[in-house]
């Protein structure tokens, strides 16, 4: 199966269980919670980090049940789920205007060489890269770097989603400036009446944690050695699904604390199919088995890490060691 067809047989599968939607939405925010309590309850230091570990890793799960509901591929139509996720989106610094707007368009022009960077990380071309000023290059260097991604917190969701969105539309991300707001408020109020250490391993270290690796996820399923990227013309949906999004292998415990979000290729060829049918998607369709494969084991992550830009003629991403022309400046940059 291809094409059309291939899209048809993910049909039977966009269908959500109303109770399994809810039981995994609840149950997650009621862990979320708990692991918070415990955190603040419990009176050893390496204890609360421990905690404040999987408080982070809680928000995952959660943040990808949200971003299912965004879809409407769980709970849709339901008034409480709106509230539950508006206000959720709020917390985690992903209010549900820029989100909604900005990933929406990544689905629709995944893989789009000229048009993939809204939404994503951006894509240069290896001609497009040698034709950029020195800045330019600095800067598209520094928002793949690394760094960036592991400082997620400040980087990509303070001030890319919530600053940067309500800059440039203060009426339309109105959101934006709540959630940064309300992220103060919380971070004062935790700190005047429960001191840094609590501060640190419910705030901090859940939000630095949730950040980087949520960060990290988006731009891994993405850009992995065997991704391809295609002119505008040339462009189709399912083959951007299935040849430029990845199948992250992952344990079962990462699969859970992620919500399934490393079947990023069956996501983005049906986004309507909830994360807990993604699966059940994969077994039951063989075409859906040969997908191209990245993981969380270290050699993996570096290795994607070193892809930069897109050279055409190899068909292929490559770091910027592979220019023609390179500059000591560049070479700096990992």
């Amino acid at each position: 199966m291809q094409g059309k067809e291939l899209i048809l047989a993910t049909k039977p599968f966009a269908k959500e269980d109303r109770f399994k939607s809810w039981w995994y939405t609840l149950s997650t925010l009621l862990l979320l919670a708990a692991s918070i309590a415990a955190t603040i309850a419990m009176p050893y230091l390496i204890a609360k980090i421990a905690l404040g570990l999987f408080t982070g890793l809680l928000m995952v799960r959660m943040f990808v049940i949200y971003h299912d509901f965004q879809h409407h591929a769980i709970l849709h139509r339901s008034p409480l789920a709106n509230i539950l996720m508006t206000v959720y989106g709020i917390y985690v610094l992903v209010p549900t205007s820029i989100w909604k707007r900005s990933h929406d368009y990544h689905h629709n022009h995944n893989s789009k060489l000229f048009s993939a960077s809204i939404g994503s990380y951006p894509i240069a071309s290896k001609a497009k890269f040698l034709a950029m000023t020195p800045s330019e290059r600095r800067i598209y260097l520094a928002i793949r770097h690394p760094l960036t991604i592991l400082g997620g917190y400040f980087t990509m969701f303070i001030a890319g989603m919530c600053l940067s969105s309500f800059i440039s539309a203060p009426k339309k991300h109105y959101d934006s400036i709540i959630a940064i707001l309300l992220h103060i408020a919380i971070n004062i109020l935790v700190l005047q009446f429960l001191g840094w250490q609590n501060w640190l391993c419910i705030l901090f270290i859940p939000f630095m944690l949730s950040s980087a690796l949520g960060a990290y996820l988006f731009y891994a399923q993405h850009n992995f050695p065997g991704t391809t990227f295609n002119d505008n013309a040339d462009w189709k949906y399912e083959i951007a699904a299935l040849e430029s999004s990845s199948y992250m292998v992952m344990n079962p415990f990462m699969q859970w604390c992620t919500a399934n979000i490393g079947y990023h290729h069956i996501h983005h060829l049906n986004s309507r199919i909830p994360f807990y049918r993604l699966p059940e998607a994969m077994a039951a369709i063989p075409e859906l088995q040969k997908a191209k494969t990245t993981s969380l084991n270290p050699a993996e992550i570096a290795a994607c890490f070193r892809l930069k830009i897109w050279d055409p003629a190899c068909n292929k991403m490559t770091g910027i060691d592979h220019l023609a022309q390179p500059t000591s400046s560049l070479n700096s940059i990992p």
